[in-house]
Parts: C-alpha cells; structure tokens; sequence
C-alpha cells in the first residue's frame, strides 16, 4: 500500500509517519511517500496535480496545515485563510482526479462556535459564530470537512475528518511569539529558570480551559479513524456530518498549565497574569464520545506528556536560545 503524508515535517504528521515506519519495520508492505515544502508546494494546483498522477497513492493522510497560536492567527488571518483553503482544495481535488479512494484530513477544534455547550459534540459544527482571534483558520478548516463530504457524496470515495483538540509532543514549534500556548509557555519557564528569573508573566486572565492530547495519541487515533470498516465509520457519521473529534476528554486552566509546566521546568517564582491580552474561547472542551463508542480512547497523562515533551526540547538546539 502506497501512503502519502502531507506534512510528514509538522509535528503531526511527523508522528503519523514514526507509527507507519514502525509498521513498516515490523514487516507490513507499506510504501510511504513525503515531500517536503520546498520539494512540493502544496499551494500550486499544477505541482499537486503533477505529484498525484505521477505517484498514484492509495492512501492520503493530510496534515499539512499553516498552524499558530492567537498572536499568529491576529496577525496573518490572510495567509492563515488562503493558504489553508489552498492546501485541501489542492490535495483533496487532485487525490480524487488521480483516483485516490482513501483520505483523511485533520482539522481542528476551532471549526466549533465561540458560544457552544461544552463538551464539544460534532453537531455544534455550524450552528453559531466563530471566535473572531482565529476565524480564518476556522473556515478554512471547516471547508475541509466540507470538501471531504462533497466528494464522498459526488463520487463515491471515502474521504474521512478528525478534529484535534490542542495538540503538543515533540516536533512541536517554540517559537516565542507564533507558537500554540503549550510550547510557548515551555520555552518561556525554561528561560526563566535558566535565567534565574523571579516571574513569569503569562496572556490573558489564567481563567480559559484548554485540553491538551500528546500527539502520538494524536497520531495513533488518526491511523485508527482511517483504517475503521466502512460500515462502523458510516454507522457512528451522518454524510454531511461525518468529522470525529479527536481529545483527551479532560480540561485545565491556563493558570493549572503554566503551574504544571513551572514544575517540569524547575521554574520556582511566582506566576502572574496579563488581562490586557486576549483570553481567547473561555473553555474548549472536545466530547469524545462518539470516538470512545468506536473503540479508541486517549492513553497519555498532560503532566506525563509535557514531562517527555520538555525533554524532547532540551534536546534540540532551540533549548539554547533566549527570547530576544
């Protein structure tokens, strides 16, 4: 079987390509094809197109995505939505005229209303308005998921979503400014313990609750939602509601993180908050029922993933960096 990764160099798609070659080393017959960005740019129509017919996968994971935290997506919201569009337009259409039967697109939590019964069910997709800090990204995801549907529809094929809630692991981006609020708070304890530093200042109130899934449960929910018998996947989906949510089915605090990551890190100041800048959603609890009812349930602990998660990071050279 001939699998394509979209995005094998994100920290998703990285962790979904480790399972296959370790499937792979195990003895399945799997050939696996990645391009990086500057080998294959997944914003041009032609080069998609002439990397489909040449390849001829049989399966297509999509993970390739333009991702940030709520400083990123307020200030580039153009290039978080078109990019985004252009992507699964790109991959989605050209998989299909190339005869690719197989695809599984991953989303996001933020395709849900900012207003919304928590836990998030599948069926709130579409049924308020969305959190203006990242409303581009949200569309973009949700035409995704639209997309998939449109041609399982018209066409007959198996196109299949997940919607991940926050995800974190190795591969995952430091960046001071433009990473998702895990990494970011990582990086800033560490450099305040290494510092010698008496505070840590932290966005917002402390008061929004997050979850957190390490991204090799990630990963290993991505490969079990694609490899579900059609009859089970089509038995727990409607056809223009068929996207899975994919979390850990438990929340903390913004405040109860950077605790947590104080504590990995050896940071022992104090903590304080910043209600001048955005909080973003007050709470993004995913419901995982649906996934949990098909078989598949989360197995790593926040403290347990952001304890390898910081290790991982201190193994990298960005670890020696300090915020400018």
């Amino acid at each position: 079987m001939k699998i394509y990764v979209a995005g094998h160099r994100g920290m998703v798609g990285g962790a979904i390509l480790r399972q296959l070659q370790a499937r792979q080393s195990a003895g399945e017959a799997l050939e696996l094809l990645t391009r990086s960005s500057a080998e294959l740019d997944l914003t041009s129509q032609p080069d998609v197109r002439a990397f489909m017919q040449a390849e001829k996968p049989d399966v297509v994971i999509l993970a390739a995505a333009k991702v940030g935290g709520i400083h990123a997506n307020n200030t580039y919201p153009a290039e978080f939505i078109y990019e985004n569009l252009m992507i699964e337009c790109n991959v989605i259409h050209e998989a299909h005229a190339a005869g690719v039967t197989r695809l599984l697109q991953l989303g996001s939590s933020c395709i849900y209303p900012k207003a919304v019964p928590q836990p998030m069910r599948e069926d709130a997709l579409l049924t308020g308005t969305l959190e203006p800090t990242n409303e581009p990204y949200a569309i973009a995801k949700i035409a995704g998921i639209k997309l998939c549907e449109s041609y399982n529809r018209q066409y007959g094929v198996d196109y299949r979503s997940v919607m991940p809630t926050n995800l974190y692991g190795p591969g995952d981006n430091f960046h001071p400014e433009n990473s998702h609020v895990l990494p970011a708070l990582i990086r800033r304890f560490h450099e305040a313990a290494l510092d010698g530093r008496d505070e840590v200042v932290i966005w917002g109130s402390g008061k929004p609750m997050r979850e957190f899934l390490h991204v090799d449960d990630m990963a290993e929910a991505s490969l079990f939602v694609l490899e579900l018998d059609k009859t089970i996947y089509e038995a727990n989906t409607q056809p223009m509601l068929s996207h899975i949510n994919v979390g850990s089915g438990s929340d903390v605090t913004i405040l109860e993180l950077a605790q947590m990551v104080a504590k990995v890190t050896g940071f022992q100041g104090r903590i304080t908050t910043d209600p001048s800048k955005p909080d973003g959603t007050m709470r993004k609890l995913m419901d995982v029922s649906r996934l949990a009812q098909m078989g598949w349930t989360a197995r790593i602990g926040l403290e347990e993933g952001i304890r390898e998660t910081y290790e991982w990071f201190l193994s990298q050279p960005v670890s020696e960096l300090r915020a400018k």
